[in-house]
């Protein structure tokens, strides 16, 4: 059996979806999972040892210049890849427009949301068969995801959601030292998700002082400034000295005593990859986008409910490892 993936993006919808390589290979131990995938997430995806072939895409690059030469000729690769393969099923768990489209590029029988259940309704329009499991926003992306692919292969999917990512634990060089390191993911691509810089700071401190160092994230100039105002003056705290990879940042939080951070990608990569995870939600609820692992984690707050200080720090102090 030959199945076809469709999740895109985003990062954290894209973790989200990592389950269902394990749900499928439990229930079919023959099938041959392809995924398509943004290109900047492509090298997290091949830390997987269950998917058989990363397809990389490059829409949000090839937007920036939909009709020049690099675009047409890498879209016309990308086409003639897709045509020259038959899939027994193609899985869209990402329900819109877009994905769809992409889809339908692929041969074999097209499977998503039904019309009432998926992200744009729309998309419903280019798939064979629809699943209705309630608005798509009813209930947190893995089990979501995990439900529509076992309803398009016929299988019931079945205990704690499993990541298949087993990086090795990779400790920076710019965390030196021999003490527990915890990482704090401060970022968020939505401004309204970021929690108070002064709960930051409060939090960092009492961190350092519990004996641990903490290693701050970033992803592009803006984020660092703000790391960087974060950790000023506080014994302790670092700034990663460079943008890391997302294969790079998997290693170093497997790592980590703790993880603390907003609704982002990074976050749900650390409990995809077995850290203790406490997860900030300030703009976005738990409901939704919460995590869902059998690791450690704690998700605190709901939108316009966030989460104070003492509470995220006893979060982290009860789930931290030595």
């Amino acid at each position: 059996m030959r199945v076809l993936l469709v999740k895109i993006s985003s990062m954290g919808d894209v973790i989200h979806n990592l389950p269902v390589v394990g749900d499928i290979l439990r229930a079919r131990p023959e099938a041959r999972i392809d995924w398509i995938v943004e290109e900047a997430y492509a090298g997290l995806l091949g830390l997987h040892p269950g998917i058989a072939q990363v397809i990389p895409i490059a829409l949000r690059r090839w937007r920036r210049a939909p009709l020049s030469a690099t675009t047409r000729g890498e879209a016309g690769v990308l086409w003639r890849r897709l045509r020259a393969s038959h899939y027994d099923a193609i899985v869209d768990s990402q329900g819109n427009v877009k994905s769809a489209l992409v889809a339908r590029i692929a041969h074999g029988e097209h499977l998503g949301y039904a019309r009432e259940s998926a992200r744009e309704p729309l998309a419903a329009a280019f798939y064979d068969r629809g699943f209705a499991n309630g608005p798509y926003f009813s209930q947190p992306a893995t089990r979501r995801y995990r439900a529509l692919a076992g309803w398009a292969l016929g299988y019931a999917p079945e205990g704690a959601p499993h990541y298949g990512l087993t990086p090795p634990p990779q400790r920076p060089d710019w965390l030196a030292g021999s003490e527990p390191y915890a990482i704090a993911l401060t970022a968020t691509a939505r401004d309204e998700k970021l929690w108070p810089e002064a709960h930051w700071r409060s939090l960092l401190a009492q961190q350092t002082r519990a004996g641990r160092r903490v290693g701050l994230a970033w992803g592009n100039a803006a984020e660092r400034a703000r790391a960087e105002r974060l950790a000023d003056g506080i014994d302790g705290a670092q700034v990663a000295p460079r943008a890391l990879g997302l294969v790079e940042w998997a290693g170093v939080l497997a790592g980590a005593s703790c993880v603390v951070g907003v609704d982002t990608g990074l976050s749900f990569l650390a409990a995809a990859v077995g850290a203790p995870v406490v997860a900030i939600y300030v703009a976005t609820s738990p409901t939704h986008v919460g995590i869902v692992a059998s690791t450690p984690h704690r998700c605190l707050g709901d939108v316009g409910q966030p989460p104070g200080v003492d509470d995220v720090f006893g979060a982290m102090q009860e789930l931290a490892r030595a």
